[in-house]
């Protein structure tokens, strides 16, 4: 690095300019609302549908199951409560 010249110096400052650059805007890409909204929203569909686009009726039934066992429980305590 001694043996470089000031042009070979000022290209390096501007790839590490540009690559800060991408880095930064990547980070900003990946840290935005939109995008951690989107990449949610794709995993809570991969849970309830294949690749394909076919339902997993397994985990659908899990769900339904422990939202039916919430409503049951939450009927109960109710009419207990009373």
């Amino acid at each position: 690095m001694a043996n470089q010249g000031p042009e070979a110096i000022e290209r390096e400052i501007e790839a590490t300019r540009e690559r800060l650059a991408a880095t930064i805007d990547e980070l900003a890409y990946r840290a935005s609302p939109k995008t951690i909204m989107n990449r949610e929203i794709a995993s809570l569909k991969a849970v309830f549908v294949d690749p394909q686009g076919n339902p997993r009726t397994d985990n659908i039934l899990k769900a339904a199951g422990g939202v039916l066992g919430f409503v049951v429980l939450a009927v109960v305590a109710r009419n207990l409560s009373r």
